[in-house]
Order: C-alpha cells, then structure tokens, then sequence
C-alpha cells in the first residue's frame, strides 16, 4: 500500500490553508486526519461543513454514536480521538470501553442509542427491528433516528479515509477492546 502523508500547511491549498488556521485557534493543532483530508481541494470543508451541522443529538450523544461506530469500524484513530472528546463530554474510562462495545449499562436511554448505532454499522443499515423497536421504546424519536443514520454516516466516512490511509495517531491511543472485559 502506498502511503499517504499528513499535510503541511504550505503544502495545502489557500483555501484548506484558512481552514488549518480556523483549526489552530480553534483546538491548538490540526488533526492529522483533518490534514489527511486537504489532500482534497474540497473535502476538508466540506466534511467540516457536514460534521458540524445542526443535529438533535447532544454532544454527549454524538459520542455515543462516534465510539460504537468507530469501534466497529475498527479504526483506531477515531477511538482514540473520541475516547479523548467522551472524557472532556463526562465519561468515565470505563464507560467509554462499553460505548465502543456498542452498550450503555450506566443509562438505559444511552444503551439503546449505543446499541443502535453499532447495529447499523455492523448491518449496514439493515437494522434489527428489535434493536429499532429498542431505540423507540428507550424515549428516542424519529428525528434522533434520522440524525444517528447521518452521524454514523459521517463517522463511517471518517473511519474509512484513517483504516485507508493509516495515518499517524495524534491523539493518545485508545487501548484494545479485547485487552479489557466490558
């Protein structure tokens, strides 16, 4: 496999330049992964655009969502950078390791959203009617389910240009599942 290499900003279009800087002031750095997608004259901002665009999840929420589906994705980068943003959201470490088992026995409504989103990931959206019926029943609506598709959509997305690439983790590595029992 060829490698891909993360970008510098004098190596990136003046457009994906602005956006490096909105990314500097913003977090203190540019992700290795957002760098990874300058490779593209358009799919930084576009990404950016759809990953920061309105939803009806929280942000906690969308956390639930990005650890399940990171974890079926298989891509570390993610985990790691989202084991990272669930602690500054309020999760505990252990918690966290039961979001990417795709489950949530601290909160019932958390669960259903966890279990929700490691279905459609692993079903490809082919999603088991119980574990649908479970979301509904858990308090969730048909808005949130719609919103979650998209989300998990996005982190799919994500997941793919990181398990492609392989890019550098600049985030502190998120320890194997299989190393620990959920």
């Amino acid at each position: 496999m060829s490698t891909i290499n993360v970008l510098k900003r004098e190596e990136v279009s003046p457009a994906n330049q602005a956006i490096f800087d909105n990314l500097e002031k913003a977090l203190g750095f540019v992700p290795n992964l957002y760098a990874t997608y300058a490779h593209s004259e358009n799919a930084l901002g576009n990404y950016l655009t759809f990953a920061n665009a309105k939803t009806s999840l929280k942000a906690k929420e969308k956390e639930v969502v990005n650890l399940a589906v990171s974890q079926a994705n298989n891509c570390l980068y993610c985990l790691s950078a989202h084991t990272a943003i669930g602690k500054m959201n309020g999760f505990t470490d252990e918690q966290i390791l039961e979001l990417r088992a795709g489950k949530a026995s601290f909160d019932a409504k958390l669960d259903a959203l966890a279990r929700l989103a490691k279905n459609i990931t692993e079903k490809r959206g082919a999603t088991d009617a119980q574990v649908l019926n479970n979301f509904f029943a858990a308090g969730w609506t048909k808005e949130n389910l719609i919103d979650t598709i998209v989300l998990v959509g996005d982190k799919t997305i994500s997941n793919y240009i990181n398990n492609t690439t392989e890019i550098p983790i600049d985030f502190p590595v998120a320890q194997p599942l299989e190393a620990v029992e959920v």
